[in-house]
C-alpha cells in the first residue's frame, strides 16, 4: 500500500538556471555545490522533498540584490534514488509531485528554504475538449518528428500512451520544449485546457517553421540552402 505523501509548509530549494521542473516529470540532478550536498543529507534524513525552481531572468535584471529569485511558481519533488560519489557529490532521480507557489524565504543559510502553498489544476473545460487537444498534440509531436526535429521515439511512443491530458502536456512540455520560458508559461498555468493551447500554439510555430525550412532547403544540405 502506498502512503500518502504531505507536502510540509516550508521544504528547502534548489535553483537552477534555464530549467522548468513539472509534476510526473523524472530529473536526473547531479550534487556538487556544498549548500546542496547539506541540503541533501538533511533531505534524505526526513522528508526526501525539495523544490526545484527556474531562477528568474526578469528579477535578475531587477533586483540586484537577489540571489538566484527563482520564478514564483515551481515543482516540489521527491527523491526517488540517490548513490553517492566517493568525492562527496551524489547523482539522484527526483520525480515532480505538485506545482507549488513561493510565498517567501524562510532562510537562505546553509541552503534556501521558503514557504509554499501548493497549487491546484483545474480542468478549464469539457473533458471532451481536453482529450481533443491532447490528441492534436499528439500528431504536432509526430509532424515535428517528421520533419527532422530532435524528438526522442521512446518519448513519443510512450506520450501516446499517455490519456490523462494534465500528464500529457506536463510530462510532453518537459521532455520536448526547449524554450525555457514558454515552459514556464505552461506550469503557471492553473488551468489545463490553458496549458494544453499554451503548448499547442508553440508547437504550432515550431511545425510551421521546420516545414517553410524544408521548403527553403529543398534537397540541398545545411551548408548549402543558399544555392536553392
Amino acid at each position: 500500500m502506498e502512503m500518502e505523501i504531505v507536502v510540509p509548509e516550508e521544504v528547502p530549494v534548489m535553483t537552477l538556471p534555464n530549467l522548468v521542473f513539472f509534476p510526473q516529470a523524472l530529473l536526473p540532478l547531479h550534487i556538487f555545490e556544498p549548500r546542496y550536498r547539506q541540503m541533501l543529507r538533511e533531505v534524505l534524513a526526513s522528508t526526501r522533498l525539495f523544490a526545484v525552481a527556474g531562477i528568474d531572468p526578469g528579477r535578475v535584471a531587477d533586483d540586484t540584490e537577489a540571489f538566484e529569485p527563482p520564478h514564483r511558481v515551481a515543482t516540489v519533488g521527491i527523491v526517488r534514488a540517490c548513490q553517492k560519489n566517493e568525492n562527496g557529490t551524489s547523482n539522484l532521480l527526483i520525480q515532480g509531485l505538485c506545482r507549488v507557489e513561493f510565498l517567501g524565504v524562510v532562510s537562505e543559510q546553509p541552503y534556501r528554504r521558503m514557504r509554499i502553498r501548493t497549487l491546484a489544476s483545474q480542468p478549464g473545460n469539457d473533458p471532451g475538449d481536453n482529450d481533443r487537444l491532447r490528441t492534436e498534440l499528439t500528431k504536432l509531436i509526430a509532424l515535428k518528428r517528421k520533419f527532422g526535429a530532435t524528438v526522442p521515439k521512446e518519448m513519443a511512443d510512450f506520450l501516446r500512451t499517455v490519456k490523462d491530458p494534465e500528464t500529457f502536456v506536463d510530462l510532453a512540455a518537459f521532455s520536448l520544449c526547449d524554450d525555457s520560458g514558454v515552459k514556464q508559461q505552461v506550469l503557471e498555468a492553473l488551468d489545463v485546457r490553458r496549458r494544453l493551447q499554451l503548448f499547442t500554439a508553440h508547437l504550432r510555430r515550431e511545425v510551421a517553421d521546420l516545414r517553410l525550412h524544408q521548403q527553403l532547403q529543398g534537397r540541398l544540405p545545411d551548408d548549402r540552402i543558399t544555392e536553392n
